[in-house]
């Protein structure tokens, strides 16, 4: 029951940035791949800090600046691709996927490296973060979609905003 507690915290913030995200009225197969893309690195992030926290801790002091740094260029690329007459799903590329995958899931990381602590069974723990962050993403990606047709471009300026908004949290 632990393990799904974590993994529905974990969950969460996957959930409030897919929710911003969503904003940009992806397209279904793109949906897909965002959600699976969070899923994988909510499998790989926590037995990578299982395996080499200690280490990578000693050379960054507050891993909090990486994601600040990915949230917030992310959120102003959101908000200036709002103003460009280009089609705004464009901007989705796997680069993309790539950074807010890993800024999602720097979190769990960090309950990767005290993995140990809450269960010896590995495997089934990044299984079980991987399911919950992959569903939450999806269903965040979903709402924004949702929201995007409700209210248009000015959806995908207040996501940009609220990334911008969380980015800066992360510094606090």
């Amino acid at each position: 029951m632990l393990v799904i507690i974590i993994a529905i915290s974990l969950s969460m913030d996957a959930f409030s940035l897919a929710l911003a995200y969503g904003t940009l009225n992806l397209n279904k197969k793109d949906i897909y791949k965002l959600s699976l893309t969070v899923g994988v690195y909510h499998f790989i992030m926590p037995l990578l800090g299982l395996f080499l926290g200690s280490i990578i801790l000693k050379y960054i002091n507050n891993p909090n600046i990486i994601v600040f740094i990915i949230l917030f260029i992310i959120g102003l690329q959101m908000i200036y691709e709002t103003f460009k007459e280009e089609d705004i799903k464009n901007i989705v590329c796997f680069k993309q996927m790539l950074l807010f995958g890993l800024a999602v899931s720097v979190d769990s990381f960090s309950v990767g490296i005290g993995l140990n602590v809450i269960s010896k069974n590995y495997l089934y723990c990044s299984t079980i973060f991987s399911f919950f962050s992959l569903t939450f993403t999806y269903l965040g990606l979903i709402l924004g979609k949702k929201i995007n047709n409700i209210i248009g471009k000015t959806s995908t300026i207040i996501g940009g905003l609220i990334l911008i908004i969380i980015a800066f949290m992360y510094l606090i």
